[in-house]
């Protein structure tokens, strides 16, 4: 159920290349990105005792999350990405400075808590090119879908700020009945009905400006977005592999999706191994 993402245009071509030479969901899909790797993990202990969520291993890959992220944002085109760090931020940027890494890493840390939308504001000032959209993750979502494709989405729309949605199975068996009240069935962790947030974004130039200094975006800027009809939702295209990395069953079923899917995308970024302390 993994979408594998195109190659990444070469650096080379990128920089030769006329924009009008370009095709329109290319010309328009960003090329920088802001990682919210600070959060502490705790329903994720023992393993984030010793270093932050992002850098907790799937179990069979050798690889940290973070590091399948970097690695699927450089596959669609992203060549520099701003890591927030937090939580034992000198652990991620240990391994950060370690790492074959496929494009240009800078990292932040918050000097007090900003909050999920004062710290996405802070990342933001650190990025590249500020007068262009970017894209941004949480640091526990494993996923992969054309970032190209939400990037076009999102400029034919219009919008300010598009979120990507995901239908996650719930984790358990519901039961199936009729108008009658008499039991058809039962379904063993189905698909939600609702669409949630994926935590994967593209923003646009100015979206920076309208997050809190401290504070949650999506109890502030995300609403007033959506009131003025500027907010965007980007569904999954069917068969995009998406997990939000939250607890330890989180990791032993991606180990489980990986298997199935004979590991066809676990080899990231070749790093040296974090040591247990």
């Amino acid at each position: 159920m993994t979408d594998v993402p195109p190659p990444p245009v070469p650096r080379s071509t990128r920089s030769t290349r006329s924009a009008a030479a370009i095709p329109a969901p290319l010309a328009q899909a960003p090329t920088q990105a802001v990682v919210l790797a600070g959060g502490q993990g705790s329903r994720l202990r023992p393993y984030t005792d010793d270093r932050p969520k992002p850098m907790v291993e799937i179990p069979g890959t050798g690889t940290p999350i973070i590091g399948h992220q970097l690695a699927w944002l450089a596959a669609e085109g992203v060549t520099d990405a701003v890591v927030s760090c937090g939580h034992l931020a000198g652990v991620l940027q240990e391994w950060l400075a370690a790492a074959e890494l496929p494009l240009r890493v800078t990292t932040v840390v918050e000097e007090e808590p900003l909050g999920r939308g004062g710290g996405l504001k802070y990342a933001a000032r650190h990025l590249p090119s500020p007068d262009a959209p970017w894209y941004a993750t949480n640091g526990d979502v494993w996923t992969r879908f054309s970032l190209r494709e939400m990037a076009a989405f999102h400029a034919e729309r219009g919008a300010v700020a598009t979120l990507a949605l995901a239908r996650p199975r719930i984790p358990w068996g519901v039961v199936e009945t009729n108008e009658f009240g008499q039991v058809l069935d039962f379904i063993e962790a189905p698909p939600s009905p609702y669409q949630v947030n994926a935590g994967v974004y593209v923003f646009a130039p100015d979206f920076a400006a309208l997050l809190p200094d401290v504070g949650d975006h999506e109890r502030t800027t995300f609403p007033r977005l959506a009131r003025e009809r500027r907010l965007a939702g980007f569904p999954l295209p069917q068969g995009a592999y998406w997990r939000a990395i939250d607890t330890a069953k989180d990791l032993s079923e991606a180990a489980r999706e990986l298997a199935a899917q004979g590991g066809s995308w676990a080899g990231a970024v070749s790093v040296i191994p974090l040591q247990r302390r």
